[in-house]
């Protein structure tokens, strides 16, 4: 893979293909001042407007499926106490985070990690803080089995559950035709994936990249400078304004953690403290912050990670400048499109709730 090498604060960091535009010019930013459409051409370079859809070639996205993930995704008889459902972590009314430090699991018990948002996570290079799953498909059969989160015991018993409520049927025949047994473990994940695919949230700083000048304020438009004079795409680039890569927390000033992060999945010394970076899509929506959920206000987050990152201490109306930017990524989820289901009956054999852990 391609990489290059560049200078943020006291720290030479190696890139990989995708970060080194973003990089190599959040390195040498020009100085503040610039007209609003010498902000938007730079501004092209590392971000971009966010497309409709993610498409996948592996999965590819039909009414069907969608309908189907839909439903998947507000089932609760998916978890072993059949009240959680991947909206209960993932509200979608609430830009699909819950606002918790880290969430609440079928027993009461409460998870190690903050639940990322699932807006617009299915353009990012790789699913969950530590990266472990490669895509939303393969994100969405973790929680199901894990037994802090929704604690079914098998995916054989998944599939046990939907083939017990006779509504599932028809719709994964319709999702997936031609297939014998189309109700799998497998076919379940590319359902919630599909469905997935299309939570985007423009927002009006993709009409200002997209060539209106005016869909943004001046303030948030100055904002968007000291955004990206601060070095900020640096790790948060392309149009998802982060997600595309692992980074050190920590990178240039220490960061107390106990979480050593990717290391945790790789075992290598060398991703100690490394985890993904997070879209800074809806983020004003979105906290509580970082990987623990430890930083409740978006003005501290930012004043955290300039220090930590990129051994910068900002002023409080630079924090203010970037903060207002920021809110100006907020979009709108599309109401019909994440429209809560009714629930499909269920079966004479489908399994009752079972009691929470003792």
């Amino acid at each position: 893979m391609a990489e290059c090498r560049v200078k943020i604060g006291v720290a030479v960091v190696r890139f990989g293909a995708v970060a080194c535009l973003a990089a190599a010019w959040a390195a040498s930013a020009p100085a503040h001042g610039e007209t609003p459409e010498q902000v938007q051409q730079r501004a092209k370079l590392v971000l971009g407007v966010l497309p409709a859809e993610a498409p996948s070639p592996s999965n590819p996205i039909t009414p069907a499926k969608i309908d189907l993930g839909r439903r998947l995704f507000y089932e609760t008889r998916l978890s072993i106490n059949q009240k959680l459902s991947c909206n209960s972590c993932h509200e979608l009314t609430t830009y699909g985070v819950d606002n918790e430090v880290t969430s609440i699991g079928h027993g009461g018990q409460r998870g190690a990690r903050n639940s990322p948002t699932v807006y617009n996570a299915a353009f990012e290079f790789a699913e969950f803080w530590d990266g472990r799953a490669a895509d939303v498909e393969a994100q969405a059969k973790g929680p199901v089995l894990n037994p802090a989160e929704m604690g079914m015991p098998s995916a054989d018993y998944v599939v046990r559950v939907l083939k017990t409520i006779p509504g599932y049927a028809p719709l994964f025949a319709v999702a997936f035709p031609g297939e014998s047994d189309p109700i799998t473990y497998e076919n379940f994940a590319k359902a919630i994936g599909a469905f997935e695919r299309r939570l985007t949230t423009p927002s009006r700083v993709d009409e200002f990249l997209g060539g209106r000048l005016d869909a943004l304020t001046p303030a948030e438009v100055a904002g968007l400078e000291k955004f990206m004079e601060v070095g900020c795409p640096t790790c948060h680039m392309t149009a998802t304004v982060g997600g595309q890569m692992f980074q050190k927390l920590g990178l240039v000033n220490p960061y107390e953690t106990k979480d050593l992060g990717r290391y945790e999945v790789t075992k290598k010394d060398t991703d100690k403290y490394f985890f993904k970076v997070p879209s800074l899509r809806n983020v004003d929506k979105t906290g509580p912050y970082f990987h623990d959920g430890s930083v409740k206000s978006l003005d501290e987050a930012i004043r955290l990670m300039a220090w930590h990152q990129l051994g910068k201490k900002l002023e409080p109306a630079d924090v203010q400048s970037i903060a207002t930017f920021l809110r100006a990524l907020t979009g709108t989820p599309d109401a019909s499109y994440i429209a809560k289901p009714e629930l499909l009956p269920a079966g004479p054999d489908t399994p009752k709730a079972a009691a929470p852990p003792s």
